[in-house]
């Protein structure tokens, strides 16, 4: 039996209390039918918690807004603070650590969502971003289009062409896929090219397929926006013009306030942590405006993810699809506060999100991207893992626009599928031993019912690391001999503002071990290495 097989056995072996879901919404029974449903799960890519209209941001997201109104919002669900190792944790229900993605890599020692669904009957499509070595038409997916790679200029992901400025690169030329195509580089003939228009282009397409007309399929939809670089269209950044004028801590109160109205937070228990940022009225006038259109063109990108979803929806409804669908949107990590590290970039505030440019928000926007939540992605707090998620799925929400306390991971929609579809986990795909998935199926959440995990939920990416047993969250970042540890009570303190550290050393202790069991049994080098 390999390590991870044997890893798998000692995690189901554990035990846990049942997380209860304190949501309000009831669904009818969600069953297997004979009708099997469609599934389009949606990813964006660096989306603050707080960047959705549903969520509380002043942003136009009238398509996913709809979709949360005929659903249900989670507001305790989780990624793993970074691009990649989400994206792995999505397709396999494993944690990065044990199918060999804590790194860009061919993923490994594990199935993913396609060659789990394409045996149980699905056709199987991916459109966007993956984040690794390897073509995901190679692991199970009757097509793939898109950025194999982690980042790329949306107009332009490969070389000059005649007539336009060098495209702003961070560093390396990208990888692109088109099925059993890479190329390396992908240098788009139509200036008109925009990488999450493209992503949905091709999807469409597949949806047209009248030969594969009759069957369910699975769309992923790993769109690459808003990560950075930031690049939208003008007539979208048009729409924003003034909306930033008044700065970081006005958007900021704005947002929290519309939280608060809304249900979505409960100011006892998510109380807004003291600003962390820049001071906007210091800001040299120029920067100022820079940092206006920077988040102007956030803004934008945003907005430009929501018509194209806005494009699927109509699509379905005109097949008649739509109310047999269910849609799932959530994001990778949290708001990014990270610099670009770009080699290659006009810095002119008049080429800012042109195909010249390659910015990024910063870690002030970023702050108020993730508001109320602490730190930004690559970090284990709140701010850099949790995202929003909504389910949406017509007809079948009897109380529609609700929310969901209880705390899931992406490792939970691989068993979520499974059921939903009557799959087979491994399935025949799989080749060898295979951990067990790490997380549980959502779906007795969604009809309102508890949702047992017997496991806590571990992270572990860069200096932070975490574990979340119950409503009981300890919290690190850091390596060796600077690693800081914090307890949280999930159940009062949702914004992580009250350390219990020194109150319960007990059992700070009593995770911090188990974290460390956990971190040991799934990893060949220890993190404080």
């Amino acid at each position: 039996m390999t390590n991870d097989a044997k890893t798998g056995e000692k995690m189901t072996s554990l035990t846990g209390k049942v997380a209860a879901c304190m949501s309000t919404v009831l669904l009818t029974s969600v069953t297997v039918g004979a009708e099997k449903p469609n599934i389009v799960l949606t990813l964006v890519d660096d989306m603050g918690w707080s960047d959705l209209g549903c969520y509380g941001s002043e942003i136009n997201t009238p398509n996913i807004d709809s979709l949360a109104r005929q659903g249900v919002r989670f507001t305790q669900f989780y990624n793993t603070a970074k691009c990649m190792t989400s994206r792995a944790s999505l397709l396999t229900g494993l944690y990065p650590q044990q199918c060999g993605m804590m790194s860009p890599n061919k993923i490994t020692n594990a199935v993913t969502l396609g060659e789990v669904l394409r045996p149980a009957g699905y056709r199987t499509l991916a459109s966007g971003k993956h984040h690794g070595t390897e073509t995901l038409f190679n692991r199970g997916f009757d097509h793939y289009y898109g950025l194999r790679d982690g980042c790329c200029n949306f107009w332009n992901p490969g070389g000059q062409r005649e007539g336009e400025p060098a495209p702003g690169r961070k560093k390396r030329v990208r990888y692109w896929c088109d099925d059993e195509t890479t190329y390396h580089p992908y240098t788009p003939k139509s200036r008109t090219f925009y990488t999450t228009d493209a992503f949905t282009d091709k999807a469409l397409d597949w949806l047209d397929d009248k030969e594969q007309a009759e069957k369910p399929f699975f769309l992923y939809l790993a769109y690459t926006a808003p990560h950075y670089p930031l690049h939208a269209w003008p007539e979208d950044i048009a729409k924003y013009k003034g909306c930033y004028d008044e700065g970081y801590i006005a958007i900021r109160k704005a947002r929290y306030e519309k939280m608060v109205k809304t249900g979505l937070v409960d100011p006892e228990k998510s109380p807004l942590p003291e600003w962390d940022g820049n001071d906007w009225d210091t800001l040299p006038e120029e920067e100022r405006q820079k940092e206006i259109r920077r988040m102007e063109i956030y803004a934008a990108m945003l907005d430009r993810v929501d018509q194209n979803l806005g494009r699927v929806i109509d699509k379905l409804k005109a097949q008649g699809k739509f109310e047999n669908t269910i849609f799932l949107f959530a994001s990778d990590n949290g708001a990014c506060a990270e610099d670009t590290g770009a080699r290659q970039k006009s810095t002119r505030l008049e080429d800012f999100g042109s195909v010249a440019s390659y910015e990024t928000v910063g870690r002030s926007w970023a702050t108020v991207q993730n508001t109320p939540l602490r730190k930004w992605k690559n970090y284990s707090h709140e701010g850099g893992i949790r995202t929003p998620l909504i389910v949406s799925w017509p007809g079948k929400i009897k109380n529609p626009g609700g929310f969901c306390h209880t705390s899931g991971h992406l490792i939970d929609m691989m068993p979520t599928f499974v059921e939903l579809t009557g799959a087979q986990y491994p399935g025949p795909a799989a080749g060898g031993p295979v951990p067990p998935m790490q997380g549980v199926s959502l779906l007795p959440a969604l009809d309102g019912q508890p949702l047992t995990r017997g496991n806590p939920i571990f992270w572990q990416w860069s200096g932070g690391g975490a574990i979340r047993k119950d409503d009981m969250k300890a919290v690190f970042w850091g390596r060796g001999n600077t690693r800081a540890w914090e307890l949280h009570d999930m159940s009062k303190n949702l914004t992580e503002t009250a350390d219990l550290a020194e109150a319960m050393p007990g059992k700070l202790r009593e995770l911090s071990s188990q974290w460390q069991d956990w971190h040991t049994s799934v990893s060949e080098k220890d993190v404080s290495d």
